[in-house]
Order: C-alpha cells, then sequence, then structure tokens
C-alpha cells in the first residue's frame, strides 16, 4: 500500500490548490478528497494534544491516515524522555484507527555515535509500540550498524530527496520496518544553508523526469513493507500539493474524489 500526501495541509499560500473562499477550518476535508494521508508538522513545535487530534480525526474519512511528527522534545532537545514520550503518547491517542506511523526528525548535529544510537534505541522503547520512522539529517547514520538497530526495533528508515551538499544524506531507499517512509523536501542548493525562513529553504518544484527518477526505489518500498509514505515538504505556493499530484499519476493512482463536492465546504 502506498499513501502519499503533503508535509502539512494548512497554508494560506496555497491558492493554486484550495479553492478561493474556501474556509481554512474546511482545508483538510477538501484536502483529504485528493490524499489519502498527511503528515503532521505542527506536533513538532507543540505537543499534541487529545483535544486537537480528536478534532482533526473527525474532518477525515474512514482510510485516511496521519502520520505524526515527534515533538521537539523526543529528537532534539531530549530532557525526561519519559515523561516526554507519555505526554506525547496521551496527545496522539485518539488518532486511534488513523495513526500511520511517528516521524521522528533528528536534527543535522545529531550524528552517528554509540551513545546516540543508544537513545534512538531508548526512544523507540519509550514510544510504547508506536510505529515509527526514522529520518537521519547526516549521513554519518548510513552504516550496518544502524540498520540492524533500526530492524531490531522495527523502526522504518525515511528516505529523502534533497540537495546534494556535503554532509547530507544521498538518495538511498532502505526498508528497515513494516513501515518504507519518503520525503521530498526540493533541491534548491542555493537556499538550503542560507535563507531567511525555512519557506525559502523548501522552495522548489520537481519535475516529472526527476520524480520518475524514484520510481524503481518506491516499487522496492512497496514490495518489502507493509505501507509506504510519501510525503512532499517543498510546501512554497503549493508546490508539495502539485507534485504530490504529479506522484499520484505517475503511480497510476486516483484520488478519493477527484471533483470534490464544494458546495459543503464554504
Amino acid at each position: 500500500m502506498i499513501l502519499l500526501g503533503t508535509s502539512g495541509f494548512s497554508f494560506t499560500d496555497w491558492s493554486s490548490f484550495y479553492p478561493a473562499g474556501l474556509r481554512r477550518q474546511a482545508f483538510l476535508t477538501y484536502y483529504s478528497r485528493f490524499f489519502r494521508a498527511v503528515e503532521l508538522n505542527f506536533t513538532y513545535y507543540a505537543m499534541p494534544t487529545a483535544q486537537k487530534m480528536a478534532a482533526l480525526a473527525r474532518q477525515v474519512p474512514a482510510g485516511f491516515l496521519f502520520t505524526v511528527k515527534g515533538h521537539s522534545s523526543l529528537t532534539h532537545s531530549r530532557m525526561d524522555l519519559g515523561q516526554a514520550c507519555r505526554d506525547f503518547h496521551k496527545g496522539i491517542e485518539p488518532l486511534e484507527e488513523k495513526l500511520g506511523c511517528v516521524l521522528l526528525q533528528f536534527p543535522w548535529n545529531f550524528r552517528y555515535s554509540q551513545a546516540n544510537l543508544a537513545y534512538l534505541a531508548q526512544l523507540s522503547q519509550n514510544l510504547g509500540g508506536l510505529p515509527a520512522a526514522v529520518e537521519f539529517r547526516h549521513n554519518s547514520w548510513l552504516r550496518p550498524d544502524v540498520d540492524a538497530v533500526l530492524r531490531q526495533k522495527d523502526l522504518g528508515f525515511c528516505a529523502v530527496d534533497e540537495p546534494q551538499l556535503e554532509g547530507l544524506l544521498p538518495p538511498v531507499a532502505k526498508i528497515t520496518g513494516k513501515i518504507a517512509y519518503l520525503r521530498f523536501h526540493g533541491r534548491n542548493r542555493e537556499k538550503w544553508w542560507h535563507s531567511r525562513n525555512s519557506s525559502e529553504r523548501y522552495d522548489y518544484l520537481y519535475s516529472d523526469d526527476e520524480l520518475s527518477a524514484w520510481l524503481p526505489k518506491i516499487a522496492k518500498m512497496k514490495a518489502r513493507s507493509e505501507r509506504t509514505f510519501i510525503f512532499f515538504n517543498n510546501c512554497h505556493l503549493g508546490q508539495a500539493a502539485q507534485n504530490a499530484l504529479q506522484m499520484q499519476k505517475l503511480l497510476g493512482q486516483k484520488p478519493p474524489d477527484p471533483v470534490p463536492r464544494q458546495g459543503s465546504l464554504f
């Protein structure tokens, strides 16, 4: 099963995707008529609450899945891990069967070491069996012993498409758990390290040829995992939605509702 979508959905500059006049409260319902999954990024900045997650779950149809980025206390500050995991687990509990997995995105300065590898194993244990995938930002993690720990803990490896700059990950796909994961960040080399904000860093629109180059790898991911998630994080001006729709066509998928019933959304 391949589920694709975008990294976030609530963007006011997505005029190329959301119809003019559509209320922001209706964005997710409208989005769910084109895609079967979404990656929630706000949960990195603010610990998710049961009230917020329950409200989101009510806005989407059966079969729609959320992946939820782990809060910064899990991957960046890494303080009081036990309590942070309990708070996070409690916050996403209302998603129940709509939870695809948790994305654990570590920063570029989180580099391979035995201590950091042990922390990763400890984090997995504290998540209490929640399905999870790990995104490394530094290429020092491309090691056999890391793959072994990911497989032991049933943690998915998050493949990435991003600029080929020193220290970043190359476009490799690994299957280390029941979940396969792929994120498209764009290839904006000039703005990756020298941007005023994240919007500039992820300002990039993929071509059909660039997306098609991933199809053989995606086929392997699908064949060796139970679920494959594909998300576009190049969210500037709705480019993520445009590329997700392009990838949908390249994979031969049809949107859940290609002609959204807009009358109930305004």
